[in-house]
Parts: structure tokens; C-alpha cells; sequence
């Protein structure tokens, strides 16, 4: 005896079973909320304009330190430690260097005498990518899409270093926060 054959279901029905399943259609992924956000701001900076972004999310965080001369030797110290240092920029007016190093980096950044680790909710100008001399904020080292400035290194490159001054009573100024 042969067992009871059981109906396809049609074509119609499928459908209908997968867009019930897909859950509602109106509702973002909570991790694409920023995306278009961040789409806009990279095709800014690209299309040669300074762009303002918030810190944190997806994107990066920034290390804060002064751009004297024991700054540029951190930058030649990553540069070989990187094959190539990860992006900064230069702001000449404040006299900082500003190292984009990978988001959360804030959140496990111990306090540090030559700089200060920023996230969301603050904001950084981006010049734009063919900015790489002054006036202005400029690309001391080009961003690059495939690297950050990685935290361990860059710390024990400042901490031997020593860059002077350091940003922190600027910041506090400026920022209403203390380090």
C-alpha cells in the first residue's frame, strides 16, 4: 500500500509563506541605520570636499596628539611598523595630529599622558582626499581603505615618544569633558 501522496504547495502560496517569514518590510537592519549616512559622507570626501562625520559606529575613532617633532617620528615609527601608517591628519591651526584608529578603541583606551582617545559623540572634519598640504586640515598620511591605525602600537610609540604638548587642557576647554 502505498503512502498518501501530499499536494505541493502552488507557486502563490510559497511566495506568501516567504514574505511572511521575511518580517515586516518597513523596518531597517539596526546595523544599516547609518549607512546611508556613511555613503554620503564617503562620496563627499571623495568627490574632493571637506566632509564633517561623527566618530564611532562602523567608521573609526580618533587619537588626539600634538604634530611637533616627536608626533612625526610616532608617524615614521608606524610607517615601519605598518609597512605604511594608517591614516592621519594634520590640523596646523591646533597643532594636532588626529590618527584614525579602529571604532570602540575609545571605549578601551586607559588614560594616556600624550593623547586622548574620541568616539560618539563627537565629530571630525575629513579634508578632502586630495588635500595633502595646508591650508586647512590636510592628509598627513592619506587614508587608505583598507587600514586604521592600530591602538596598541601607536600607544607604546607615544608613550616612548613623548609628543608635546599635550591636547588634554585644549580638549577640556573646548569639549567640557576631563580626561
Amino acid at each position: 500500500m502505498s503512502a498518501p501522496s501530499a499536494v505541493a504547495p502552488t507557486g502563490t502560496e510559497m511566495m506568501q509563506h516567504l514574505v511572511e517569514s521575511a518580517g515586516a518590510a518597513q523596518q531597517p537592519a539596526a546595523d544599516m541605520a547609518d549607512l546611508a549616512e556613511v555613503i554620503r559622507t564617503l562620496l563627499a570626501v571623495e568627490a574632493r570636499r571637506d566632509t564633517r562625520v561623527r566618530l564611532g559606529g562602523n567608521l573609526f575613532d580618533v587619537v588626539i596628539t600634538s604634530s611637533g617633532p616627536e608626533a612625526y617620528a610616532a608617524v615614521a615609527l608606524m610607517d615601519a611598523i605598518q609597512g605604511g601608517c594608517g591614516p592621519v591628519i594634520e590640523d596646523p591651526e591646533s597643532g594636532w595630529l588626529y590618527w584614525l584608529v579602529p571604532p570602540g578603541s575609545a571605549d578601551r583606551w586607559a588614560p594616556h599622558a600624550h593623547a586622548v582617545c574620541l568616539s560618539a559623540p563627537h565629530t571630525i572634519t575629513l579634508p578632502s582626499l586630495n588635500r595633502t598640504m595646508p591650508p586647512g586640515p590636510y592628509w598627513h598620511r592619506p587614508s587608505a581603505s583598507d587600514r586604521l591605525v592600530p591602538t596598541g602600537p601607536l600607544r607604546e610609540a607615544l608613550a616612548q615618544l613623548r609628543p608635546e604638548p599635550t591636547p588634554h587642557a585644549d580638549l577640556e576647554a573646548r569639549l567640557g569633558i576631563t580626561f
